[in-house]
């Protein structure tokens, strides 16, 4: 999954992709690279990040949506969002999947992606952008993690998502320890087995492998490629920046 931050703050590449021309190249290169799903965002989620409002999330966002799909981009496009009025022009202007960062609190957004029949990913984060990183604390974070998923995915089906529409993200870095996210790593293959979910991990040049790997922050793309190479039989999507450094790490890993 390539990540298309439509944004002037995200954490590493705030900016690169802010206007609609710069946002469809990426978008068009990421997929040449072998990306098999975008996800679109125009809020940043990085530890601290001021709220964006409806209005403005919807003036960075719909426009990429729409350039990409007239420029031929066929793959899977998800609106990273928790705003519902977001999230249905998203649909509208072409784009397939929902993904939903505050793991469908919002019943409304539920609802939509049941009307919709549009894929759906759930993720847990502890706390919002603000607060998220303000020492988080789990007795046990990898049943905390998972019970919640599981109560979320089966809130969704209540409201109507098709089970098979569903994918499930841990939500590394959302509110979470250097080692919460470790935990949850060596984790995903009992997560994967109790959600029976496909699995959405995004570790992409976020602030723990600086912490874990002794490199001055962000780490290089290399540390996330290792341990994308790893993991990547448990996932369905790792979300990444870097397409087709991930694509060599994986391809490398799976012929070893």
């Amino acid at each position: 999954m390539g990540i298309i931050n439509c944004t002037p703050d995200s954490f590493s590449d705030g900016g690169q992709s802010f206007t609609v021309d710069a946002a469809v190249t990426a978008g068009v290169r990421m997929v040449a690279e072998g990306a098999a799903w975008l996800d679109v965002g125009g809020e940043s989620s990085r530890p601290g990040a001021a709220a964006v409002s409806e209005a403005e999330e919807l003036h960075r966002t719909i426009p990429v949506i729409v350039a990409l799909r007239a420029a031929g981009v066929r793959v899977p496009l998800s609106i990273d969002t928790t705003k519902i009025a977001v999230a249905r022009a998203a649909l509208n202007a072409g784009a397939t999947a929902i993904n939903d960062i505050s793991g469908g609190i919002d019943p409304a957004l539920l609802e939509l992606a049941a009307s919709t029949q549009c894929m759906l990913i759930l993720m847990h984060r502890q706390g919002t952008a603000q607060t998220m990183q303000h020492a988080p604390r789990y007795t046990d974070v990898v049943a905390e993690v998972t019970a919640f998923l599981a109560q979320q995915m089966a809130a969704a089906v209540r409201h109507g998502v098709q089970r098979g529409r569903l994918l499930a993200d841990p939500g590394i870095g959302f509110g979470k320890s250097v080692a919460h996210n470790y935990a949850l790593l060596r984790a995903l293959p009992d997560l994967h087995a109790a959600l029976n979910a496909p699995l959405v991990v995004g570790l992409s040049r976020k602030r723990f492998l600086a912490a874990s790997s002794g490199s001055a922050y962000p780490a290089p793309d290399a540390v996330g490629h290792a341990l994308h190479a790893l993991i990547a039989p448990w996932c369905a999507l790792l979300r990444v920046h870097d397409v087709a450094g991930t694509m060599v790490a994986v391809r490398a890993a799976s012929s070893a």
